[in-house]
């Protein structure tokens, strides 16, 4: 008998899942198929769309993974997964360097040329995007989204759902709260601990 093959079943068949499903070919997975609320999309990256997230009590046997940037809508369905018992994995890109005493949780997905540096605790359901970096002993919450090209110094805390745009600094041994927006090249040097959009060099909050 064959080995089996190593299946896995990505929500959402958008541009992120694409990429998700980049990785996932690389990590050896060799049947993929995708799972979308939109009945109109039809194939992603050449893999089919085999229905909607209603029918994935049909998909038991594949492993799982949440390709959603929306941190409340993936936090939703990861739970969801989660509840019902099936295999929500974890992806790292090949070309990602993970430093030494790095936990990542579940249903995380660490994509192409990010490096994770020593003592970092990376929480279920992140997305640390392209290019960031993330150095010693960091804590990035639950379904925070690190975006492509950031950088944070060492001795970070990001809270739960926090999204750090693309190109953001967070300057060493800053703490940002849960549910924060911290925009597009914006440079973050002091403490941010009440939930809003944060934009500019230093980084204030949008009145």
């Amino acid at each position: 008998m064959g080995e089996k093959k190593k299946k896995l079943l990505i929500i959402g068949a958008s541009g992120h899942g694409k990429v998700v499903a980049d990785i996932a070919m690389k990590s050896g997975y060799e049947e993929i198929a995708f799972l979308d609320d939109d009945k109109y999309v039809k194939f992603c990256m050449g893999f089919p769309v085999v229905g909607t997230t209603d029918s994935i009590d049909d998909k038991e046997e594949s492993d799982v993974v949440v390709a959603i940037g929306n941190s409340v809508i993936r936090e939703k369905l990861q739970q969801k997964l989660c509840d019902k018992g099936l295999n929500v994995v974890t992806l790292i890109h090949p070309d990602a360097v993970i430093g030494q005493e790095v936990s990542i949780g579940i249903g995380t997905v660490i994509m192409a040329g990010t490096v994770i540096n020593p003592g970092t605790k990376v929480g279920k359901g992140c997305i640390i995007n392209t290019g960031a970096t993330v150095d010693h002993d960091n804590e990035i919450g639950d379904f925070a989204h690190v975006s492509v090209g950031s950088h944070l110094a060492g001795t970070v805390r990001v809270g739960e759902r926090s999204w750090v745009g693309a190109g953001a600094v967070v300057s060493n041994n800053i703490t940002i709260c849960a549910d924060c927006v911290i925009g597009a090249g914006a440079v973050v040097v002091r403490n941010i601990d009440k939930q809003g959009t944060y934009i500019g060099v230093p980084a204030n909050v949008v009145q």
